[in-house]
């Protein structure tokens, strides 16, 4: 019988050897591979979002853009008309946004954010004793006096310190009742019947995503924030005296505060985007962008009339008010202690707060109605 030869092993552990050093290899320049994918992937994907985006937004910062190339339609009726048809769509509803109102009322009274009696009085003896003899005798006097009363009102608050928990009470009432009013808006031009129970349950959904834009938008107002501080400081401190100097100095606070309404504009339509269903705030902006490209400054005007409208409302009613509660109070000691003032305060709050929120969510629609491609 044959011997069996020897077979040698050694050749086979090489070869397994060599085996896991090529598998070794390609792992390696696999992962090298993916890497790479994965970046140039990534690249691509910028690069294209760009090429979109400039192809949304054909106009360039710091280059003077022809007015052939930036000429968008936007159809809108006139100032006035279009305020009385806010104004109309709000009167036929006036129920329902009159109870809207009412609860936000309340909601803000029972947590403590009605302006203070003692406060208001504060203010009164303290303008009192700064003023010289004389300075508000008369009609135009009693006048002045409310205007100075109705300005440090606003401005400081008659609230005195808030806590924590009322300030995040103050920031969710305002972000609710905006997003309500954006949802009733919307049903009612739908031709929808709504009633505010339905208003009231449905419309917070967005709350995270419009506390974001607001977010936003409060960043975007900080450089008008500061200049503001610093030309106060500079007037108050006499800093700035001459005329000319302080004529340059209320020019160029001009020119911040319009070019920061410029840039806001899209972020208060992006403020009722962002309500549709399933829509994400910074998705909210981007189409809120590509809406005002080449509408921009037109949509600066309304914006601007809606805070002339405010401003002329609220000095037509709450001087009357101020003047009519000193009066009342000089002669009549037993309603010393009733917070007229504050109570109107709170009122008008509220209003503005409906009208401005219906105010910008129609001039959205008619934005959205003109369907032109951007210039």
């Amino acid at each position: 019988m044959p011997s069996k030869k020897h077979i040698s092993k050694k050749p086979l552990k090489s070869t397994s050897t060599s085996t896991k050093a090529q598998k070794a290899t390609g792992r390696k320049r696999f992962g090298l591979r993916t890497v790479a994918g994965w970046f140039a992937s990534r690249w691509n994907s910028v690069t294209a979002r760009r090429r979109n985006f400039l192809a949304r937004r054909p106009h360039r910062s710091f280059q003077l853009t022809r007015r052939r190339d930036y000429a968008r339609s936007m159809k809108l009726p006139g100032y006035f008309s279009f305020t009385f048809e806010v104004a109309g769509l709000l009167w036929r509803r006036k129920v329902t946004f009159g109870l809207l109102g009412l609860v936000f009322m309340l909601l803000t009274t029972a947590f403590g954010l009605l302006g203070s009696e003692a406060v208001y009085t504060q203010f009164i003896d303290s303008m009192d004793v700064s003023a010289p003899d004389g300075l508000f005798e008369g009609l135009a006097g009693e006048a002045g006096r409310a205007g100075l009363l109705l300005l440090t009102s606003v401005t400081t608050g008659l609230t005195g310190e808030l806590s924590e928990g009322q300030q995040i009470a103050a920031g969710f009432f305002s972000l609710y009742i905006w997003l309500t009013v954006v949802w009733l808006l919307r049903n009612i031009v739908s031709g929808k019947k709504v009633k505010l129970r339905d208003g009231l349950y449905s419309a917070g959904s967005p709350i995270l995503s419009t506390f974001l834009l607001f977010m936003v938008l409060i960043i975007q107002l900080v450089p008008m924030a500061i200049v503001i501080i610093i030309a106060q400081a500079g007037w108050q401190s006499g800093f700035i005296q001459e005329g000319v100097v302080s004529m340059a100095a209320g020019l160029g606070l001009a020119l911040v505060v319009v070019a920061s309404l410029y840039w806001v504009v899209s972020t208060f339509f992006a403020l009722v985007i962002v309500t549709l269903p399933g829509m994400y705030p910074f998705r909210a902006l981007a189409i809120a962008g590509d809406l005002v490209i080449g509408r921009r400054l037109r949509l600066l005007y309304r914006v601007i009339w809606l805070l002339l409208t405010v401003v002329s409302t609220w000095v037509v009613v709450m001087i009357p008010t101020i003047v009519l509660d000193g009066l009342l109070k000089s002669r009549f000691d037993q309603i010393a202690w009733v917070p007229i003032v504050p109570a109107m305060l709170l009122l008008m709050t509220t209003i503005t707060v409906i009208w401005c929120a219906s105010y910008i969510y129609m001039l959205y629609r008619k934005v959205v109605d003109d369907d032109a491609s951007p210039a």
